[in-house]
């Protein structure tokens, strides 16, 4: 392996575990991020760790100040507006789609998703990935290969609020009614009824996630 190879992998890998720690919280909002720290805790040079703060930093995981030294981005109500409308609108774009290309084995594999989901509904973490999971999976039904790119990029900056989302258990256990109540949408190709469900049900995830911001917020 090359030096050059060898550089490249390691930031990867550098900029995978900070991101994870971002959007698990585990790097709080506002927190401002040293180069010697975090070369010290993740045990790598200053060129891979670079090259990974430049990738979050073009992500808008990060913020740059004034000084050159970089913060962990703030959390916002605004941003939970704008994400979340963006969000209601491509779910329910891919679901109205998905009601159209349904297939028996495609309704199976969102069957077998929404059982875990129901399993794991009064567990937060488990909760929150299976439901996700249901989603994804609508996507992929749909096949609308810009909706799914688009869907990836706001995913990914949702990630730091879809955990405000199902702190509560009446909001997973209503999570998981909307949840059943797309699929039975999906499996009888109704496309208008599905995308109606679909943007409602991410627009009570909003309202929730800006409550909760809202009690975090001074």
């Amino acid at each position: 392996m090359t030096d050059r190879v060898r550089r490249a992998s390691g930031g990867q890998v550098v900029y995978a575990e900070l991101k994870r720690r971002i959007l698990s919280l585990d790097l709080p909002p506002g927190r401002r991020l040293f180069e010697p720290e975090l070369s010290q805790q993740l045990q790598v040079s200053r060129t891979p760790l670079r090259e990974a703060l430049r990738l979050l930093l073009a992500e808008d995981l990060l913020e740059q100040l004034p000084t050159g030294g970089m913060v962990v981005r703030s959390l916002s109500p605004e941003e939970i507006e704008e994400l979340y409308s963006v969000r209601a609108a491509l779910e329910g774009l891919m679901a109205a789609e998905a009601a159209t290309r349904m297939t028996d084995e495609s309704a199976e594999a969102l069957k077998l998703l929404i059982a875990r989901n129901r399993r794991l509904v009064d567990i937060a973490d488990d909760a929150m990935n299976a439901g996700h999971a249901f989603h994804l999976k609508i996507a992929e039904i749909a096949t609308n290969s810009w909706a799914a790119r688009l869907h990836e990029q706001v995913d990914g900056q949702m990630a730091r609020y879809r955990a405000f989302t199902n702190q509560s258990q009446p909001r997973r256990t209503a999570a998981l009614q909307e949840h059943e109540s797309i699929l039975e949408a999906l499996i009888t190709g109704n496309a208008p009824r599905a995308r109606e469900l679909a943007e409602a049900h991410v627009l009570h995830a909003r309202d929730t996630a800006l409550a909760a911001i809202g009690e975090r917020l001074p």
